[in-house]
């Protein structure tokens, strides 16, 4: 009864703690447990699937990017379902489909199985993933919403930091079988008990305001849009600026992430210190969201992801162009502090110009475009490397992609006559 009461005064207004703040914690530490073993876990147990069943490296990870192929087609109908009922009845549903494939996982004996498995683990993760989780801060956030950006993030960012290593040592004391229980079992305690019993859909349903209130005077209100469908998003030029802008910077992203070990490899770098390179990129995201996501606050988001997009562009040219240990160093610090806000501020964008009430269907439209370049991205950037002969060619492309998605980001900006400014 006493945790009880204590939680009804948090949903009705107390003025100490916006329930907002209590539901976003809850769901980052949710996030990082569903991405940690839904999406970073999945390369430790490529070579325990190839000794057992003798699947090649292209078979095993095919049923991976079957299932990120599949959360994006899920992008647009989970879209539509968030703006019409919410994110309590999909994440519980998708936390819970969750568990089960996963147990399912830890059975397969077939590749058709295993595909079939990690094609619902696809439809899973666009359930429970950042697209639901943005939805709450564009929902319960206005004036505060590059704080609670940078909470869910920051602490969303930490779930490769902590899952692979226990997803390591869960296989280095065990069968990968019984590693997949236990992490089924963490999935569940982890994720099912938040997404049920704590999300709720508005504030206004609690008899909550948007923040929790109307800010301090003399702070900027946000600037905020009257909410848009998704047509008359499709008929806004902003819109096609602001998936231009995001297909080209993840394209080169992910192109880098994946070509950075060889690359570094082909420049006399071992692959213990290449592959260390590439995971400071994930420790030096965590304090680029730090930075960049609450700066949106201050200055005109657009302008802080073009700058995003063209320290991308910039690091790559470091590491082109500064040799030896140095270049590498630096183009580590720059890009990661780069790459970490870019997701974050793409949510943030859509949340202020086509507002709260259509979010879901505007942002799941944008996030097919977005996760087809991450899915096309390594494969054309290997062909580009055949064709042009070498790394060098490929990663001045990438300058170039990363540059014109800083321009395209400028053009990212709602009509004039659409933004308002609350009292």
């Amino acid at each position: 009864m006493r945790f009880d009461s204590r939680l009804l005064r948090l949903r009705r207004g107390d003025e100490r703690l916006y329930y907002g703040w209590v539901m976003l914690l809850a769901v980052a530490l949710a996030q990082v447990t569903s991405w940690g073993i839904l999406y970073y876990a999945f390369s430790l147990f490529i070579a325990p699937l190839r000794d057992e069943f003798g699947w090649s490296l292209a078979q095993t990870t095919g049923a991976y990017s079957l299932g990120l192929a599949m959360s994006g087609l899920a992008a647009i109908p989970v879209g539509r379902w968030l703006d019409r009922h919410g994110p309590r009845g999909l994440m519980t549903a998708g936390s819970c489909l969750a568990v089960l494939l996963v147990v399912a996982w830890s059975r397969v004996q077939s590749l058709l199985g295993f595909y079939l498995i990690w094609a619902g683990i696809g439809l899973a993760m666009s359930a429970v993933l950042y697209e639901p989780a943005f939805y709450i801060v564009a929902t319960w956030f206005a004036r505060l919403r590059g704080r609670a950006l940078t909470l869910l993030t920051f602490v969303g960012g930490l779930a490769s930091v902590l899952y692979i290593p226990l997803a390591g040592w869960l296989l280095r004391n065990g069968d990968w079988r019984m590693a997949l229980l236990v992490l089924a079992g963490i999935l569940a305690v982890g994720t099912i008990p938040i997404h049920a019993l704590l999300l709720r859909r508005r504030p206004r349903d609690l008899g909550l305001e948007i923040d929790g209130g109307p800010g301090p005077p003399g702070v900027r209100p946000a600037l905020d849009v009257s909410s848009r469908t998704l047509a008359q998003a499709l008929h806004d030029h902003a819109f096609w600026w602001l998936s231009s802008a995001f297909v080209l910077a993840t394209t080169a992203a992910m192109a880098i992430t994946v070509h950075l070990i060889p690359y570094l490899k082909q420049h006399g770098y071992s692959t213990s210190s290449a592959a260390q390179a590439a995971g400071a990129i994930g420790l030096l995201a965590l304090p680029g969201r730090l930075i960049f996501t609450p700066l949106g606050s201050h200055v005109p988001r657009q302008y802080v992801t073009a700058a995003l997009f063209a320290l991308q562009a910039v690091a790559l040219v470091v590491l082109l162009e500064v040799h030896g240990g140095l270049g590498v160093a630096l183009f580590v610090v720059l890009f990661g502090a780069g790459f970490g806000a870019i997701t974050p501020a793409r949510a943030a964008l859509v949340a202020e110009m086509y507002g709260p009430q259509h979010y879901g269907s505007v942002s799941g439209t944008l996030a097919l475009s977005v996760t087809g370049a991450r899915a096309i991205a390594p494969v054309g950037a290997g062909v580009l490397y055949g064709m042009l002969g070498g790394y060098r060619a490929v990663f001045w492309t990438l300058v170039v992609i990363s540059a014109l998605a800083a321009v395209a980001a400028l053009g990212a900006r709602a009509p004039a006559t659409e933004v308002e400014r609350r009292p």
